[in-house]
């Protein structure tokens, strides 16, 4: 099989979000539309070859089973909502996720338009976003984002299943994060690092024994009973307007399970009361799990 490349793409300057819903009487017109998605790639790339343009389309947990009746992922499940107090992670369920990524932002747009017209009275569109590289792959906190992205051919270790019917795809967990900026930026830099557990700078992580335990560094880091870290591949990139700022935040894996474990991580307080010290300074506002099948599934429709 073959993985859709924007699963593993490298960092682009820009990017397109966009979240749909399907109309009742649309899903399997839209199923035929999904098996156009390789060639528009595909086609966009040899168009634009300068432009490093890369897409990915996912189907959403509610809408998987009526596109595509016949198997389901094993993990594809409910986006892990969290609540504790005002520190809120919701789920706010989407049919589809597009990613359309590139270095070129007319291109980005390009591609955009183009899927609207594939999709033309079969979805509706629910939610978009624009988002672009800061500085040198840094989130609007100032701080570089992705730094514990596997590397290399470990991307596709991390972020594909490696068999069974759903080979070359990916669960995906998309979230829209809005940052308290004002709140955020009355912190000395100090104390922001030691928030995130690494310098702002030189983004130089600090050492264990160094870093409290509610920073986000250690939060994010975890182990499975044998001992493994529980990795994600992070395609995020940040958002903004004149006004507000934010993150794409989107987790490829192999396995629902580790993005459900760091989001609990992150916000339930352990025994000590100690939890994720980043959450009090920006919001969700959005949150949906979604699985990126491979080419050959969108192809023919699910009869592989």
């Amino acid at each position: 099989m073959t993985a859709q490349a924007g699963i593993c793409a490298d960092p682009n300057l820009h990017a397109y979000y966009l979240m749909f819903d399907i109309k009742p009487d649309a899903f399997g017109a839209t199923r035929a539309a999904l098996a156009e998605v390789p060639a528009l790639w595909q086609t966009l790339q040899q168009e634009y070859p300068d432009a490093a343009f890369t897409g990915l389309v996912a189907v959403g947990n509610e809408a998987w089973d009526e596109l595509y009746p016949a198997a389901r992922p094993a993990e594809l499940a409910p986006f892990p909502a969290q609540q504790e107090g005002q520190r809120i992670a919701p789920e706010t369920p989407f049919d589809l996720f597009f990613q359309l990524r590139a270095d070129r932002l007319d291109v980005a747009y390009i591609a955009v338009q183009r899927v609207m017209a594939l999709l033309a009275g079969k979805v509706e569109l629910k939610d978009e976003r624009q988002g672009f590289r800061y500085l040198d792959g840094r989130d609007m906190t100032g701080f570089v984002d992705g730094t514990e992205n596997p590397e290399g051919e470990h991307k596709a270790e991390v972020a594909l299943v490696s068999e069974g019917r759903f080979v070359d795809g990916s669960y995906l967990h998309v979230q829209r994060y809005k940052h308290k900026m004002a709140r955020w930026q009355r912190l000395a830099v100090k104390a922001q690092e030691d928030i995130y557990g690494r310098t702002k700078v030189d983004n130089i992580e600090y050492e264990s024994a160094q870093k409290a335990p509610t920073a986000h560094t250690r939060r994010t880091s975890l182990k499975n009973a044998a001992g493994n870290s529980m990795e994600i591949l992070r395609q995020s990139m940040p958002w903004g307007t004149a006004s507000t700022q934010g993150l794409v935040f989107v987790a490829c894996c192999n396995t629902s399970l580790h993005f459900t474990r760091m989001l609990e991580n992150m916000f339930q307080p352990d025994d000590n009361g100690h939890f994720d010290h980043l959450t009090l300074f920006t919001q969700a506002e959005t949150g949906a799990a979604f699985f990126a099948p491979s080419q050959e599934w969108l192809v023919t429709q699910g009869d592989v």
